[in-house]
């Protein structure tokens, strides 16, 4: 569809700036609003028709796009990072900004975010919750343990956070008694975050276990270093893999990919772009690092009766177990720094997930 109007909307948490750019006629109508979605299509309506909107994506998330798309304002929300401005564009304002969004709409210069539904966007919600119930307990387990090393307390055993390490923290007895309440607070507070962690991670699994997320969690699970939690959260940080045509694309996605500077004959390639979904990078470098170490290899068959998948998505987990490992254990032969294989390992990984993912059954 041609749209006669492209209506530029720069959002915030308690206003709406807006711009509306007429290519026909060069004209360009401005307004504001309160954070106010009907206020806006009323207003849109009364412009040539038909219109289209759009906003930058950010902390705003989709609320005010399917609001305009109910009130029969479409509206799309455009990539922030691929906004390229004028190197020359020196005056930032909300109208400036509102202006500059409806004429990149209206030459095609606008890269549109995939809108997950209102299902997918609580289970990622869920899934970062877990994420911050994570960091929250590592923190507050590094609080504990950075102020008992200030006491010159150091636990003699090998391994943090056992029964045997719970029961050498609750022993210690401080001379002050300002001492012992600070180490009974930070205590407490290791407890909740691993409380707090507990629950959502039986959100997950329960969430996990339904009909919509069940096949795509389980053919993901059957690769090594991807739990549950992980199947889950990758699944419910992408929503629709299908939107990736081939692997390299969503590696690239992830910022898996080698970023490049080649200008004439010479080619030059530096690290991983580190674009896209920072979560998702995240993950499956994380999971990477459970194939440089040993393991048993299992036939399709075995993958398949273990996770209760199709043979198709089990001869592809089993592949990707095998390929994995043997890339890491090469990678580690040839002295290749451990992050950097590891790094390498992730890539190849993500492509595994996409083909897992686009599996039937």
């Amino acid at each position: 569809m041609i749209y006669r109007t492209s209506v530029g909307l720069d959002v915030h948490a308690r206003s709406i700036a807006a711009a509306a750019f007429v290519p026909e006629t060069g004209e360009v109508e401005e307004s504001s609003f309160g954070y106010d979605a009907a206020a806006v299509a009323a207003w849109a309506a009364a412009l040539p028709q038909p219109a289209r909107a759009v906003y930058e994506s950010g902390p705003t998330g989709f609320d005010l796009k399917r609001s305009l798309d109910a009130l029969g304002l479409p509206c799309v929300v455009g990539a922030v990072s691929k906004m390229l401005r004028p190197a020359g564009d020196r005056v930032k304002t909300d109208r400036r900004d509102a202006v500059f969004l409806a004429r990149m709409l209206a030459v095609g210069n606008v890269v549109e975010v995939w809108c997950p539904t209102p299902g997918q966007e609580a289970a990622r919600d869920l899934a970062r919750a877990r994420a911050d119930a994570r960091d929250d307990l590592m923190a507050a387990r590094h609080r504990l343990s950075k102020m008992l090393l200030r006491k010159g307390l150091v636990y003699p055993g090998k391994s943090a956070w056992t029964a045997a390490h719970r029961d050498w923290l609750r022993s210690i007895e401080l001379p002050l008694s300002t001492e012992g309440l600070v180490l009974s607070e930070y205590l407490q507070q290791v407890v909740a975050c691993e409380q707090r962690r507990d629950r959502l991670d039986a959100a997950i699994a329960a969430l996990a276990a339904t009909d919509e997320w069940r096949p795509v969690v389980s053919r993901l699970s059957a690769v090594r270093g991807i739990s549950t939690v992980t199947a889950f959260s990758v699944a419910a940080e992408i929503g629709d893999f299908s939107r990736f045509p081939t692997a390299p694309s969503f590696m690239s996605y992830l910022g898996l990919v080698p970023s490049e500077g080649s200008s004439g004959g010479s080619v030059a390639r530096g690290p991983i772009t580190r674009t896209g979904n920072a979560h998702v990078r995240t993950l499956l470098v994380e999971a990477a690092w459970h194939h440089a170490r040993r393991w048993s290899p299992l036939l399709p068959t075995e993958v398949a009766a273990r996770r209760g998948i199709g043979p198709e998505a089990a001869r592809v987990a089993a592949e990707a177990n095998r390929r994995l490992h043997s890339k890491a254990e090469r990678l580690r032969r040839r002295g290749v720094r451990p992050a950097k294989a590891n790094v390498a390992v992730a890539r190849e990984l993500a492509g595994f997930v996409w083909a897992l993912a686009n599996c039937e059954g």
